[in-house]
């Protein structure tokens, strides 16, 4: 058994060097729930295609970068996940063949071995970085895990959390008569004025957080006034417009998308106006393959990856989001002579647009997740967030294939 797993270390170290060469040429983007993992169980597929995956040192082929719309962690805890649900302890800090046969011989990391990078991982809310216009304001969030520390870890300097707002405002929450105060809040701390409004991912109490989100919308940031129903609006960024994903149940679960859709009905049913977002985060928005483009940059040693591989189980999302990002590339490269000539380019986007190098995004869609071939429909689109175009075209994959090894296979034989 030894021997066959140094045989096959030295083999694919043999290819290694040829395969550096290529690093340039293609990136591939991960999805993970329904693609790698579904609930806390890998999908076996996702095991076999990440030994393809691996060099002989233990170093991926091509750059790979993992993007998910979760976002009820850090990026630290999904890569050590990553890591050890996969099997996958990659890059040894000394190189050579014995790490990698560590690797599988004995079926986990030794001391010369790293994991998963942190910087391989872009979550729903790691372009929140970028918007740096909004750190300086005080935030609500909402959600669940550690996202008042993730938002300051993100750069946001005066946050707010539900559970504080309900402390400070407990006669707001009136749903669950259970938590229903006997008396008036004796809490003495006062936060400041909210300014905007950060929708991290779904809550576990919809009903308290649907409540509250209302009253700071409808007050301008001060829930302790009455509603104002003026039209002005806070700023509202929402991570995660996954209105479905799926876990280990038959059928897919709700999804971030759908908690949206209720704070919107919400919104709308009370004032008669549409609820805006300043920004919406994770796939498909482009602000997040542009993100997640430079991940693979630096995933590549600050190489161009000229090809990217987008690979996910949702159309709304995966699909919908590469065909996108798709058109946005193949515009910058059109208007890249008139930028280089100095014309203005009314389209251009505000954030480092230099930094896209890419030529294509190739959309690829497994049917280990949410899409099933059975399930086809042509009013598929409904199932999107609103403030997506319905545009049957963006709808229709590359590649349609059975699972993640697939995918693997196909990008391999073409690049390497």
């Amino acid at each position: 058994m030894w021997c066959a797993h140094l045989q096959r270390a030295l083999r694919t170290a043999a290819r290694s060097t040829n395969a550096l060469q290529q690093r340039c040429e293609a990136g591939i983007l991960l999805d993970v729930d329904g693609v790698l993992v579904r609930g806390g169980g890998v999908i076996p597929a996702a095991r076999r295609a990440f030994r393809k995956l691996l060099d002989g040192r233990g170093d991926f082929l091509l750059p790979v970068v993992f993007v998910t719309n979760a976002g009820s962690c850090r990026p630290e805890r999904k890569a050590q996940q990553l890591s050890s649900l996969l099997d996958v302890q990659v890059g040894p800090l000394g190189g050579g063949v014995s790490a990698f046969v560590c690797v599988w011989r004995l079926g986990r990391a030794c001391d010369v071995c790293s994991q998963v990078s942190p910087d391989q991982v872009v979550l729903s809310y790691s372009p929140l970085q970028t918007l740096t216009a909004f750190h300086d304001k005080c935030v609500l969030v909402s959600g669940q895990g550690p996202i008042t520390d993730i938002a300051r870890t993100l750069g946001f300097k005066k946050v707010v959390s539900m559970e504080q707002l309900r402390e400070q405002h407990p006669l707001l929450d009136m749903v669950d008569h259970n938590r229903t105060p006997q008396a008036a809040s004796n809490v003495g701390h006062k936060f400041p004025q909210i300014e905007a409004v950060l929708l991290f991912g779904e809550p576990v109490r919809w009903e308290t957080n649907l409540q509250l989100l209302v009253d700071v919308l409808l007050t301008n940031g001060r829930p302790s006034d009455a509603y104002d129903w003026s039209p002005e609006q806070l700023p509202v960024l929402a991570c995660n417009m996954d209105l479905l994903w799926m876990a280990e149940a038959p059928s897919p679960r709700f999804g971030h998308g759908m908690f949206l859709l209720c704070l919107e009905s919400a919104y709308k049913k009370l004032t008669g106006r549409e609820l805006s977002y300043r920004a919406l985060l994770g796939k498909p928005s482009l602000l997040t393959y542009r993100f997640a483009e430079r991940a693979l940059t630096h995933r590549n040693r600050q190489h161009k990856v000229q090809t990217i591989y987008a690979v996910g189980d949702n159309p709304m999302t995966d699909v919908y989001g590469a065909n996108l990002y798709n058109r946005y590339l193949a515009q910058q490269h059109r208007q890249a002579p008139a930028r280089t000539a100095g014309q203005e380019t009314s389209s251009q986007p505000a954030e480092e647009p230099a930094s896209v190098a890419a030529t294509r995004c190739r959309s690829v869609l497994v049917c280990t997740g949410v899409y099933k071939p059975a399930w086809a429909r042509d009013d598929v689109f409904l199932h999107g967030h609103r403030d997506m175009s319905a545009e049957a075209g963006l709808l229709e994959p590359a590649f349609v294939l059975d699972d993640v090894e697939a995918a693997v296979d196909l990008v391999l034989r073409r690049h390497l």
